[in-house]
């Protein structure tokens, strides 16, 4: 026959041990989570990025990262990016000492999309379209230049172009 408290000691003893487990696990998660953002060379933590160090470590990933299609040529400086509002949309591009001009992105405005034959550049015209969610309103066509002297973006609303027969 069982003594009584025997039963009650057992209980005790796993409740003691999940506790240790628990602990233990809950212990080695918090250490894991302190090193995890540990600068490896100096030992310390990491900590939020002001508005100015975001933007240097933007310039410096972009510096170092070729652009899909590019030549071998520096990409634009940072501050020779700009992001442009038209009707039916928005353009981020990037103006060449040269006066060349790339769209490094487009997004549509609320009722419009942006039509798949973007001609984004390089070059001396990058030409995007914007066209209405409903049928019944016309296309927008617009190119973006770059003035080579001082770098500044320029949209234009522009005719519908002509389509060449193939």
């Amino acid at each position: 026959m069982r003594k009584p408290n025997a039963h009650r000691w057992r209980n005790v003893a796993v409740t003691a041990a999940w506790v240790a487990v628990g602990t233990t696990a809950g212990a080695l998660g918090a250490w894991q989570l302190a090193g995890s953002d540990a600068n490896a060379e100096t030992g310390t933590h990491g900590h939020p990025l002001d508005d100015a160090a975001v933007h240097r470590a933007l310039a410096s990933a972009q510096a170092t990262t070729p652009r899909a299609g590019s030549s071998s040529a520096a990409p634009a400086p940072a501050d020779q990016r700009r992001t442009l509002r038209f009707t039916g949309g928005s353009a981020t591009v990037e103006c060449g000492t040269d006066g060349s001009v790339y769209l490094v992105a487009w997004s549509p405005a609320d009722g419009y999309e942006i039509d798949d034959d973007v001609v984004r550049g390089p070059g001396r015209v990058a030409r995007i379209e914007a066209e209405p969610s409903d049928d019944d309103s016309p296309d927008r066509h617009y190119e973006i230049r770059c003035d080579g002297a001082s770098g500044t973006p320029r949209v234009t609303r522009t005719a519908e172009p002509d389509d060449e027969d193939d």
